[in-house]
């Protein structure tokens, strides 16, 4: 096996985690996965991973190693396509990450308009609330909601959302509009603890920084069962506000306390490559950001 191919068979062993998984994916042998894996790490003269008998980690060199990896393999299917005169039209499989919520409503709609439009892409997307390792489970694009870590990858700010406290207007009818976010430790609260409970809620007052402990009524795991129970009047939550900006617009919420919110949050499109990037991902890098950067609800 040479060197290119072993590079292959690496990845897709760090992809997966597992060499099992990687042969049925390559359509190999377990023992030719394990074999290529071996010689590599030989003639390299350090351990790319880090083996246990349930799974596969990457071992500091094996990050490094990977990277590089995945820079010239797709520096060879940039070159192979050039010379086949398809250097201009997005082919391979793409593999996306984004927030759960986020990806339902903003990423699936691009991904079939952009499958719809290159038939010679095939995109695999994770999405899931936590943070998802770029080089580690071979992503090509992320979209990330928070401040961005000090990394070699390449970001694209394209919207920025705000943490709302809203509650629908019958509940606010009944129970009055909060002036101060004091009133929120007695009221009726919906809390969410799909990435992680948050005991108080944070406010700015006069630039200083005020907290609030809210005792929930009720605790979902899903930030739209949260907004769900809201709309039906049971009382407060507290969510993003591209979350909760469809049922806003429809007037079954509405948001209180926007004079003492946080700041907003960027939210970035993030990659690997820059304009060494495959043509696929330069592509659904460019038609992702486009439409973000025009949709109202990503701005504050």
């Amino acid at each position: 096996m040479d060197r290119f191919q072993e590079m292959q068979v690496f990845a897709a062993v760090a992809q997966e985690q597992g060499f099992s998984a990687a042969a049925r994916r390559l359509g190999l042998s377990a023992a030719s996965v394990t074999r290529a894996v071996a010689a590599l790490e030989k003639r390299i003269g350090t351990h790319l991973l880090t083996r246990t008998t349930r799974s596969v980690h990457l071992s500091e060199a094996g990050q490094r190693y990977l990277e590089d990896c995945r820079r010239i393999l797709a520096e060879v299917q940039e070159a192979e396509d050039s010379a086949a005169g398809s250097h201009a039209q997005p082919r391979g499989q793409l593999t996306i990450t984004a927030p759960v919520l986020f990806g339902e409503l903003f990423i699936t709609p691009l991904m079939v308009s952009f499958l719809t439009q290159f038939p010679d892409v095939t995109i695999n997307a994770l999405l899931v609330d936590r943070v998802v390792s770029v080089v580690e489970e071979g992503i090509d694009v992320a979209v990330r909601i928070g401040e961005l870590p000090d990394s070699n990858q390449h970001a694209i700010r394209v919207g920025e959302v705000r943490r709302v406290i809203c509650a629908s207007p019958q509940f606010l009818a009944t129970h009055g509009r909060p002036k101060h976010p004091q009133e929120l430790a007695d009221a009726p609260i919906i809390a969410t603890s799909a990435i992680g409970q948050l005991k108080n809620w944070p406010f700015l007052e006069d630039g200083e920084p005020l907290s609030v402990r809210a005792d929930p009524r009720l605790t979902v795991t899903a930030n739209q069962a949260a907004i769900t129970a809201a709309a039906l009047g049971l009382g407060f939550t507290r969510v993003l506000s591209y979350q909760s900006a469809s049922k806003v617009a429809a007037g079954e919420l509405e948001i209180v306390l926007a004079d003492f919110e946080m700041p907003p949050l960027p939210i970035h499109v993030i990659y690997q490559g820059g304009r060494k990037a495959a043509t696929r991902v330069r592509s659904f890098v460019d038609f992702t950001v486009k439409a973000l950067r025009e949709h109202p609800a990503l701005r504050a």
